[in-house]
């Protein structure tokens, strides 16, 4: 066992980042996508994929438990379900239609050139910061709320062993993705140099997230480290209002890394800790990969004449987005990639109120920001 894991874990994070940030880019592979294209042109091509990257990490989850690789099951920072899921999964949805990427999408676009995901991304920042000023709050809601306490995934939830249930829901995704497979529904047709089917980043994504769970103890997530971000910066103005939120001073992780000693904590707060370790070198990794991805594609173009009312849509999406994160708490990436597959309910729940929560984004979109 390693004695200081902070080295492993660091560098894996950064190198996985990376990697994440080429296949998005050169997939364009965006959760907002796979609902936006839906609501607003009927589209389900990106649904599919998605379909499949969920399916393609449930059986690699699976696997990897039965091998004994996961050393933490279910992972940190999941728990028993609650309405907090499902109402933050409805603003999240909302916020991500409306700042045009989800919290990935957002780095990956911005590592790229995008203005605008520049924008959103200081507005994630920003809403991660406003959630601290009513978590005392809003969490006695969540709390409120909870049920099943103590179980944090369906098969807890119903008693029985996860293979059965996987095979179960795995059995319900096999038929149709033979079948898209069949009328050969998963390519895409692109002239663009250096494109990647977005099915293949689905497959890639899916290996990505196991990695990251078998190497560190979780699957991908960045949006504690949005309120980290902000809790430093409010800290260089406002020093003691910063030292005197709950939220900043809460440490929500405590693990044992997969091949740690000793165990790791974590926080939101402005420190350096297990949480600074894990998701800033990934948001780095996935913006520095996207961005060697543009320049070798002579892509890489920083695009800052906007028109208002996007740039107005991609902050508040932003703002929206990082509220809803802690509200929920955490976002799409570490709900639909990496809680669903071990079937989580409260990334059931959450996956519950986004579906709704993007189709009214979608009309905000249209009504205010489009037209």
């Amino acid at each position: 066992m390693i004695q200081n894991a902070y080295p492993l874990i660091i560098g894996t994070s950064l190198l996985l980042g990376g990697v994440a940030g080429i296949v998005m880019h050169r997939s364009d592979f965006c959760v907002v996508r796979t609902f936006r294209d839906f609501f607003l042109f009927g589209q389900t091509y990106m649904l599919r994929c998605l379909v499949l990257l969920v399916a393609t990490t449930m059986v690699l989850f699976e696997t990897a438990r039965q091998f004994g690789l996961l050393a933490n099951y279910p992972f940190p920072l999941l728990g028993p379900p609650s309405l907090a899921n499902l109402c933050g999964g409805f603003l999240f949805g909302i916020g991500m239609v409306l700042a045009g990427g989800c919290v990935v999408g957002t780095l990956y676009k911005m590592g790229s050139g995008s203005f605008t995901s520049f924008l959103a991304f200081l507005g994630l920042i920003a809403g991660s910061v406003l959630y601290a000023e009513f978590h005392s709050w809003w969490l006695p809601f969540a709390r409120a709320t909870t049920f099943c306490p103590g179980k944090v995934t369906i098969p807890q939830m119903l008693g029985v062993r996860p293979p059965f249930v996987v095979a179960s829901v795995l059995a319900c995704a096999v038929y149709p993705c033979r079948r898209w497979f069949r009328k050969d529904a998963w390519k895409r047709r692109s002239a663009a140099e250096g494109y990647l089917q977005p099915w293949c980043a689905a497959i890639c994504l899916a290996f990505i997230g196991t990695l990251s769970y078998i190497l560190i103890g979780m699957p991908l997530g960045v949006t504690t480290a949005y309120a980290k971000l902000g809790a430093y910066a409010e800290g260089l103005v406002f020093p003691e209002h910063v030292a005197g939120l709950a939220y900043f001073r809460a440490s929500t992780l405590d693990y044992l890394p997969p091949f740690g000693a000793v165990r790791l904590t974590g926080g939101a707060g402005p420190r350096l800790d297990a949480i600074t370790a894990i998701q800033f070198p990934l948001i780095a990794g996935i913006v520095c990969g996207s961005a060697l991805s543009a320049l070798l594609l002579h892509e890489f173009k920083i695009y800052v004449r906007v028109p208002l009312r996007q740039g107005a849509s991609a902050m508040a999406g932003g703002v929206i987005m990082g509220l809803a994160s802690r509200m929920a708490p955490a976002c799409s990436v570490w709900h639909l990639f990496g809680g669903l597959p071990v079937l989580a309910t409260q990334s059931v729940l959450f996956l519950l109120g986004l579906i709704p929560g993007a189709w009214v984004g979608c009309r905000i979109l249209v009504k205010a920001v489009v037209t």
